[in-house]
């Protein structure tokens, strides 16, 4: 077990974090993967383990604390010591800020901040005994700016970044590299294929992001020397605006 590492991606979906732990398992990494049901992480595990990777496959949901506990621990515990850590949540929510439920506004920020809070502590107490790891968080274009009718979506978003801004003020000198990377730009999914049609047809002029493409920026920024690490990266299509 001494030579075994393992990454944890919280939010293992069919886009950026599927291909995030695809591309770790195919550099020797134990792909350690969850979502809310076990059923969607099928398709994923056996893809993984079919490129000769190893995978595990947890569904738990990360807004609540014990079940975020005892996942870090039984990992470190049972299967390898976790190198790198991704939160790859979403959470989003579209309504008028008029219209918007209190439980709505509270359940997205439970999903898209709080959660990355438990994910980011507990991780954190294991990669601090060994003084090295990587932490990333996915944000997006609402970390940077709220726009009409995601005051939700934004407020987590907002609240994420700040987080990453302050482990890694409190982390990094203690040898732990902690990561934001703001997704500008619509990803290739079918959400997107069927929800922005105009928007997928830039697919084969790369005008919309590759998940295969992001993976490779999440496994740059772990193997970066820490005498120059990048805290903020932000990614998106040649073409889009900004």
């Amino acid at each position: 077990m001494d030579n075994r590492k393992a990454i944890l991606v919280v939010g293992a979906g069919d886009a950026t974090g599927g291909a995030v732990a695809r591309r770790f398992a195919r550099e020797g990494y134990v792909a350690c993967v969850t979502r809310r049901t076990e059923d969607k992480l099928q398709p994923l595990l056996e893809r993984i383990r079919a490129e000769g990777g190893e995978a595990h496959g947890f569904a738990f949901d990360a807004r609540i604390e014990d079940e975020v506990v005892q996942r870090v621990a039984h990992i470190e515990a049972n299967i390898a010591p976790l190198e790198v850590a991704v939160f790859n949540v979403g959470g989003s929510s579209r309504l008028p800020v008029t219209e918007m439920p209190s439980e709505v506004y509270r359940q997205v920020w439970e999903t898209g901040a709080l959660a990355g809070f438990l994910m980011g502590r507990e991780v954190a107490k294991a990669m601090l005994k060994r003084g090295r790891g990587t932490l990333i968080f996915t944000g997006a274009t609402a970390s940077l700016r709220g726009g009409a009718n995601f005051a939700a979506f934004a407020g987590a978003k907002h609240a994420l970044r700040a987080l990453a801004q302050s482990m890694a003020r409190e982390l990094g000198p203690q040898g732990i590299h902690v990561a934001h990377v703001v997704i500008d730009g619509g990803i290739d999914t079918p959400f997107i294929a069927e929800k922005s049609p105009e928007r997928y047809a830039l697919k084969d002029r790369d005008g919309i992001l590759n998940p295969q493409a992001i993976a490779d920026n999440y496994w740059m920024l772990h193997q970066q020397h820490r005498s120059a690490w990048t805290h903020e990266m932000d990614l998106r299509p040649w073409m889009e605006k900004f």
